[in-house]
């Protein structure tokens, strides 16, 4: 009996990916230095091993968001953009449900402000002539 491993599809390892902090700091910091880098450097600031930080990248790179070559005998890791935009993207869609609903809660509470004004207004008046 075979198993078969279920496909997943990219946008799941995006963000299954960029769940971890480590893993989004790599991503970071390959983006800064806009150019390769060896698993040594990318470990330089980071208080785990090196093998736990090559675990990391074979999780990016499973997922496209770096590449890896060898020069000599060095391990280079370059980050693969693409895939955060097709991230970003699918963002986009809910941003505009979330600016949407902030602006009718936006509206809302302006009329309660206004209805609490106008009530204020009227007790106002009302202890003037009383």
């Amino acid at each position: 009996m075979q198993m078969q491993m279920a496909t997943v599809d990219p946008l799941t390892s995006v963000f299954g990916a960029l769940a971890d902090p480590t893993r989004r700091a790599i991503l970071a910091r390959l983006a800064e230095v806009n150019g390769d880098l060896t698993v040594a450097q990318l470990a330089a600031p980071f208080p785990v091993s090196q093998p736990a930080i090559s675990r990391h990248l074979k999780v990016l790179e499973g997922a496209g968001l770096i590449s890896r070559t060898r020069r000599a005998t060095a391990r280079l890791s370059h980050l693969e953009a693409e895939p955060l935009r097709d991230a970003a993207d699918w963002l986009a869609r809910y941003r505009a449900y979330w600016t949407e609903s902030h602006e009718r809660l936006e509206e809302l509470l302006s009329t309660l402000r206004d209805k609490e004004d106008r009530s204020q207004k009227k007790q106002e008046g009302r202890t003037d002539r009383g």
